[in-house]
């Protein structure tokens, strides 16, 4: 029986992994978790045949990451004897190459490090990028096999040499649940329930964004692009939480468009609000491989998005609307674009959901099963 730990920094991330997870228990193998706090967030435990919690803190400077974390860890690898440890987020990928790279170097264990976006990138802080992209280098002597989720990542990572190029292995995601995000599996009964909601007209348009409220989404370029848009008839959905929730909500207000802005907090009916919509709306300066534009798109919905890294790749051929990043004024005018041109945009959308296939469940898992056959055999 094959025995593979996935190890994150804290269990959200783990997310990513659990198509991925059910298909390798289906087919036999032992799958673990490890992560901050793990055993707690008992939504997890199903999924795995064990978890293990660690000590760990998110900034990847704090000097405790390296004084019992890697004894917990080194602790799990003696009791399981794992074949494969794919690790992910960059405290979590960090700590535990630094823990197991004497037994991967005795061929013990092989590593495989799921980037879901490095964080130095195009349009970083300077500073930022130096240190994110030092540690890279440093544990990427720790890492047989290095997975990229976006082509940006993919040139950068054989451009500083963080381990040799042939073991770069371009996996756009972990899956996506085309079954789930299916246009044609929502009922006009359910978008009318979810306008009424929303208490929108006939006449009222819907822009989605879909994201955490944290700084690097920038929602306010969103909210300043809509107020600029002048038109009181169109509405704006967001749905998330996040810390800077209420600065968003304040600013709606001095902006004179709360009537216009609905908070909704989490959801789970997400396809729904999607196919609601006349497109949606991601304005991120960082993002790895953006989910919510994948979803989108696979609801024949087509997103406005700011040209970068991942969101550049899904949107390059046509799927949406790509802006720069942090210009309002032209976020305002991709927004009338697509009020203004309902055919064109629903045709945008349509070639979206063609494109996804390569992004679906399967195809990813062919890929990773392809890496993981290749890691265990060599």
């Amino acid at each position: 029986m094959n025995k593979l730990l996935i190890v994150t920094t804290i269990p959200d991330t783990l997310d990513f992994f659990l198509p991925l997870t059910k298909h390798l228990r289906s087919q036999g193998w032992r799958v673990d978790a490890m992560a901050k706090e793990l055993s707690t967030s008992k939504e997890y435990l199903q999924f795995f045949d064990r978890v293990w919690d660690v000590e760990w803190s998110r900034n990847p400077l704090d000097p405790k990451n390296l004084i019992s974390a890697p004894a917990q860890i080194r602790q799990a690898f003696l009791q399981e004897q794992y074949d494969l440890v794919n690790v992910s987020t960059p405290v979590a990928a960090f700590v535990t190459r630094y823990a197991l790279n004497n037994w991967r170097k005795q061929g013990k264990v092989k590593v495989i490090y799921t980037a879901q976006g490095f964080h130095f990138y195009e349009g970083g802080a300077p500073h930022k990028n130096a240190i994110f992209l030092g540690l890279e280098k440093i544990a990427g002597s720790g890492t047989d096999y290095l997975v990229v989720v976006n082509r940006q990542d993919e040139a950068a990572a054989k451009r500083y040499g963080l381990i040799a190029a042939e073991r770069v292995h371009y996996i756009p995601g972990t899956g996506l649940n085309l079954d789930r995000f299916n246009p044609h599996a929502i009922s006009e009964t359910e978008i009318n329930r979810v306008r009424e909601e929303l208490g929108l007209a006939p006449e009222n348009p819907l822009f989605l964004s879909v994201a955490e409220f944290i700084l690097r989404k920038r929602p306010w370029d969103i909210l300043k692009a809509l107020a600029k848009l002048e038109r009181p008839q169109v509405h704006l959905a967001f749905a998330g939480n996040g810390r800077i929730l209420e600065e968003m909500q304040q600013l709606a207000s001095e902006l004179g468009i709360q009537k216009q802005v609905h908070f909704l907090g989490v959801r789970r009916d997400i396809p729904v609000l999607m196919r609601a919509s006349v497109a949606t709306l991601i304005a991120s300066d960082q993002e790895g491989l953006p989910n919510c534009v994948m979803e989108s798109l696979c609801m024949e919905v087509p997103v406005i998005g700011t040209e970068i890294r991942g969101t550049r790749d899904l949107l390059k051929d046509g799927n949406g609307l790509l802006v720069k990043l942090g210009d309002v004024k032209e976020i305002a005018k991709a927004m009338a674009w697509i009020l203004d041109h309902p055919k064109e945009a629903q045709e945008m959308g349509k070639r979206g959901r063609e494109d996804m296939v390569n992004y679906d469940v399967p195809h990813i898992l062919d890929l990773y099963g392809n890496l993981y056959s290749e890691a265990l055999s060599n």
